[in-house]
């Protein structure tokens, strides 16, 4: 039976190269995007009656339950909600003006909420349901110039894991994808809003902008493929009836790997901090969690 994706920023990158994906496993897809010009020329090669498109800002909490509203009335059910759409703020946390930390959370945490609250009363009546949260490595793992980046994404996984063990019991499963260097356009100069050099302490060191940007176009991530594993690692899961162990996929295999990357260690102040983080809470929390370092 094919599935109904509902994409966010399926206009460039990752969201893309899901759709392209979905669509070439015969499955239909809602491609969402504030710039639907940008996502039907980015998706023209797939185009047909089993594609649709949706205008979405996922900052704007009413846009999105009319998207998911529109979505369901035209295909009739959602099965896949891939929140894709963000952007990323860069530099140093002393030198980002509050507001632009704020807009960083908008839309990479707070738009992630208002489509999750918009497409759960849908699962749930479907008693199914899958919603893929992409996430990066960066909200696992501290890098310099990434604070308002990497602590939306840090909240997007404490969301999703939390979530995840909420919904379950309707049948939904949550998974976060924590992808690595990707080609995407997230360093483009058009999308990415680089913290201003204001401190004089930090001017011995390069800008944010002068360390990440010559990375823009040279990631060695493939979002093509990405999409394509993750189309099939669904099929996967849903086969298996259950969310997977956590996944680490490299260039070199790209056959899922039990077991993430690394462990790490639960917080410990308290016996009842130390129950609440388990061996078993700890394997719950693994098997929502994707990680795509490279392919």
């Amino acid at each position: 039976m094919s599935k109904v994706w509902f994409i966010t920023g399926a206009g460039s990158g990752i969201g893309t190269g899901i759709a392209k994906a979905a669509l070439k496993a015969g499955d239909l897809v809602v491609a969402t995007a504030r710039n639907l010009d940008k996502a039907r020329n980015a998706l023209r090669d797939v185009a047909g009656e089993n594609l649709a498109f949706v205008q979405l800002d996922v900052t704007d909490e009413a846009q999105a339950k009319a998207a998911v509203e529109q979505a369901a009335k035209q295909f009739g059910r959602i099965d896949v909600a891939v929140n894709n759409a963000g952007y990323a703020v860069m530099g140093n946390f002393e030198e980002l003006a509050t507001a632009d930390v704020e807009q960083q959370f908008a839309t990479n945490f707070w738009g992630v909420a208002y489509v999750m609250r918009a497409v759960l009363p849908v699962m749930r009546k479907q008693r199914s349901g899958h919603i893929i949260n992409i996430s990066s490595v960066a909200g696992v793992v501290g890098f310099k110039h990434c604070g308002a980046y990497g602590a939306a994404k840090f909240a997007l996984e404490g969301l999703s894991l939390a979530v995840a063990k909420e919904v379950e019991q309707f049948g939904i499963k949550i998974t976060v994808v924590e992808p690595g260097f990707f080609r995407t356009n997230l360093l483009d100069a058009q999308n990415i809003k680089w913290g201003k050099s204001t401190i004089e302490d930090y001017s011995a060191e390069a800008s944010a902008e002068e360390m990440w940007s010559p990375y823009h176009g040279t990631q060695q991530g493939d979002p093509v493929k990405l999409g394509q594993v993750l189309v099939k690692l669904l099929v996967w899961r849903t086969r298996r009836g259950c969310s997977s162990q956590a996944a680490t996929l490299s260039r070199r295999s790209h056959r899922p790997l039990r077991n993430g990357s690394r462990k790490r260690e639960p917080m410990r102040s308290c016996p009842s901090q130390r129950m609440a983080h388990s061996k078993r809470s700890r394997a719950e929390n693994a098997r929502t969690k994707v990680r795509l370092l490279m392919l």
